[in-house]
């Protein structure tokens, strides 16, 4: 069965005036009209398409790769409000319609938002929505500490920033965890940090513990690379200081020159660290 809103793999069929017909397995075909048809195609080989409604409602396919897809989350800009709702740039020549009940603010042309994108069960249309609430659960998860992730930032709020984890669940990283700028739309990797009783999770855009040694000593000694073998930073220096030269916790950065100095990879000295 064609996936609407997905990726799927079809196979050629024929080739006509306005385009070609894809098939899948079970007999269901759709048209890849000319614009996307590839110039080395051959009967019978096989296209990843992306598969959609067009404006006259009927599925169609494309080669275009677009910016969300069906049950995934992404920041779009507004590019017309109409009678109906918003219409929103999501990479593909029909734009993607938020109706004014999805919107959890009134969307304005101009601007752009986090939403999701679903399968309307009613109209059968490729709908977004601007309530991310109703499509994300803190339920039935096993997200360990510590595991890597996916996120996506949603909003800004008094205690850090709401973002959208593996496009299924809701997490906070706290600001006091944030050591390098980020912004609404942003797409980062991220770590589980705690799993609460009421299955709020938190989560730190580094890694926590031992696991964290690595990367952050790497980190520092590519900086060392960079900056002719010394940075002027020590145990003494300020967290500010810190965070803005290398964006880490001053917690984390001890813990990697500790680590580095054992090694003899680096100095310590009064005026900050040197590459051995």
């Amino acid at each position: 069965m064609i996936a609407l809103g997905n990726y799927n793999t079809l196979k050629v069929l024929r080739s006509t005036r306005i385009g070609l017909f894809l098939g899948d397995e079970e007999g269901t075909e759709v048209l890849l009209p000319n614009k996307y048809v590839p110039e080395d195609f051959e009967i019978d080989m096989e296209l990843k398409v992306f598969c959609y409604l067009d404006s006259s409602e009927r599925p169609i396919a494309t080669t275009l790769e677009p910016y969300i897809i069906r049950d995934g989350f992404a920041y779009l800009k507004v590019v017309q409000v109409g009678s109906y709702g918003a219409f929103l740039d999501w990479g593909l020549e029909k734009h993607l319609l938020v109706p004014f009940r999805e919107q959890a603010v009134r969307m304005e042309e101009g601007k752009s938002y986090i939403v999701h994108c679903y399968l309307d069960e009613v109209t059968f249309r490729l709908t977004g929505s601007g309530r991310l609430n109703k499509f994300l659960s803190n339920e039935g998860f096993d997200l360990k500490p510590n595991t890597k992730v996916s996120l996506l930032v949603s909003r800004k709020t008094p205690l850090g920033w709401e973002v959208v984890i593996e496009d299924k669940y809701k997490g906070l990283v706290f600001e006091s965890d944030v050591f390098k700028p980020i912004a609404i739309g942003d797409r980062l990797k991220g770590y589980i940090k705690s799993v609460r009783p009421d299955n709020k999770i938190d989560v730190s855009l580094q890694p926590l513990g031992a696991k964290m040694l690595e990367p952050t000593a790497n980190l520092i000694l590519d900086k060392l690379k960079e900056n002719q073998g010394f940075l002027q930073l020590h145990d003494k220096s300020s967290p500010e200081e810190i965070k803005t030269e290398l964006h880490l916790s001053k917690k984390a950065f001890k813990k990697a020159i500790g680590t580095l100095y054992k090694e003899r990879k680096i100095a310590i000295k009064d005026d900050g660290i040197y590459l051995l």
